[in-house]
């Protein structure tokens, strides 16, 4: 049976996030962030001074991150704002 390679061009090719992770969308990463941190969507949305619910909305892609949300949560996050645009 012959080894099978694919064309050099096929290897070298760089993939997009989207599509190796077509459901994944900047709340994932928000979950991700303050699950590192240890923190409670209660605890977060204190430190912001959001609602539980909208940091579970945004976690669950339901309400957009706009940049200023955004540079809210990466400075309670300690992270770049990019992140969860």
């Amino acid at each position: 049976m012959a080894n099978r390679m694919l064309p050099e061009a096929a290897e070298d090719r760089l993939y997009s996030i989207e599509e190796v992770f077509p459901d994944f969308h900047p709340g994932d990463t928000l979950k991700g962030a303050r699950l590192m941190h240890e923190l409670t969507q209660a605890q977060l949305g204190a430190m912001i001074g959001v609602k539980p619910g909208h940091i579970s909305e945004m976690e669950k892609g339901k309400r957009p991150i706009g940049k200023e949300m955004a540079r809210r949560l990466a400075k309670a996050l300690n992270t770049s704002y990019k992140v969860f645009l």
